[in-house]
């Protein structure tokens, strides 16, 4: 008993400042989203669009976060501190180059990429504009993703929870001042977040790079350990590919059943979105314990983790399906003022409700995996599950629009993707062969 206390101080000591942190980035959009929301219509549709553009393309990376925490724990975890921090530097050094090939080629495709998402006249000028002048920001928000995941690895998470909250104030302050100071309108709310994004990475520099070369380590990357990176990240960024298209058919599906059922489907979506980042701050908290401990050799403690961070997840889930399943009825009233919406919400959210236990596993369990390294049997999960979910979510499109909609569509997604995930990494994590010393 007086064990599992000492792990559970261990994994909340981790998880709740990486809750904060990661709370940090929504409110970022939400700045953004509020400042230009008062300068009128298109501006604020444009800015949406754009929006979508950047954050799928930094939602794709990551993997620069998720294969640096694992890498630097595990040297952390056995006291090959200098081997840690060339880890992260080798991180730090894939996030600048992907960053700045993105970036020109955002910036290039930027008219193309509006189009494609249906952009046009007036919205997509200032989606346009949204894009290309988030490009020079795009490098600096890869290589925070890349330091973050050095701090995990170092068992710290609270740096980062300060450093995004202080960035968060400075987002505000500096688009306030271009959108209304300046009068650069979309643009310059987009200039703002990467003015921002860059003090972050300069920040996380200072701290980082003074550690390395007081552990000897020179700043210059070696492209071994920079390949290897990619080679992991590679892996995990099909995982997370996997699931964005998940996500994307079933909004599509959602789409065809008409707009009441599409928006039904936002709200539960951004409920399920928000109920994520608790077990998310689990799940970063499960890597960089299970890198550390696997690194120091203690597979004991390996076990120990893995079993008390998947109660946590079930317990959580549970107490997070009971709140969703008592709310259902009211809370489609707070995103919408039409009835039927409303209605549809309810349905939707309790069968949200109803999977939350899983979801817990789920998370959790690709949290320990991650933390193990095991990157390539993650990417091969994801794609048995999306191969398991889409006869399902064909399924659902047959239903008939409204009620029955609503409840498919959350059926498969909910419970049978989930299901399949969960099934998946169940069956890896009761093994050994992921605990690779």
């Amino acid at each position: 008993m007086t064990h599992n206390r000492g792990i559970g101080r261990k994994i909340l000591a981790l998880a709740l400042p990486a809750l904060g942190a990661l709370i940090a980035e929504p409110l970022f959009l939400m700045a953004d989203t509020a400042i230009v929301g008062h300068l009128g219509v298109s501006e604020l549709a444009g800015a949406g669009l754009g929006t979508a553009v950047v954050h799928t393309t930094v939602g794709l990376m990551i993997f620069l976060a998720y294969s640096t925490t694992p890498a630097v724990a595990r040297h952390f975890g056995a006291k090959r501190l200098a081997d840690a921090y060339a880890s992260g530097r080798d991180g730090v050094w894939l996030a600048l180059l992907l960053g700045a090939i993105l970036a020109v080629l955002g910036w290039i495709a930027a008219p193309w990429l509006v189009s494609l998402m249906g952009g046009h006249d007036d919205v997509a000028h200032f989606a346009i504009d949204y894009i290309r002048w988030s490009m020079p920001g795009l490098p600096a928000m890869l290589m925070v993703l890349a330091a973050t995941g050095v701090l995990r690895g170092l068992q710290d998470t609270k740096t980062p929870l300060y450093v995004a909250t202080v960035g968060f104030g400075v987002n505000i302050l500096l688009n306030l001042l271009f959108v209304y100071g300046l009068g650069l309108s979309v643009a310059g709310s987009a200039m703002g977040t990467s003015i921002t994004q860059w003090g972050m990475a300069a920040v996380y520099l200072w701290m980082l790079v003074p550690r390395a070369l007081s552990h000897g380590v020179p700043l210059a990357p070696t492209w071994h350990g920079v390949l290897g990176m990619a080679h992991v990240g590679g892996w995990l960024m099909l995982r997370t590919l996997s699931l964005r298209v998940g996500i994307l058919a079933t909004v599509f599906v959602a789409t065809v059943h008409g707009a009441a059922t599409l928006a039904a489907h936002q709200v539960i979506f951004t409920l399920f979105t928000f109920m994520a980042f608790a077990l998310d701050a689990l799940a970063i908290a499960a890597q960089a314990l299970i890198g550390k401990e696997l690194g120091a050799g203690d597979v004991a403690e390996v076990r120990s983790l893995t079993r008390v961070m998947t109660r946590w997840g079930v317990y959580f889930g549970v107490f997070t399906g009971v709140v969703l399943a008592i709310a259902a009825p009211f809370v489609g009233g707070l995103f919408s003022g039409d009835p039927a919406v409303q209605s549809l919400v309810t349905l939707g959210v309790w069968v949200l409700a109803a999977s939350q236990p899983l979801c817990g596993v789920v998370f959790v369990l690709d949290g320990v995996l991650i933390g193990a390294g095991d990157a390539r049997y993650l990417a091969l999960a994801g794609l048995i599950a999306l191969a398991v979910y889409a006869p399902l979510l064909w399924l659902a499109s047959f239903a008939t629009a409204g009620a029955q909609a609503i409840v498919a569509i959350w059926l498969a997604f909910a419970l049978g993707y989930m299901a399949a995930r969960a099934a998946t990494l169940w069956f890896r994590a009761r093994t050994d062969s992921w605990m690779k010393i």
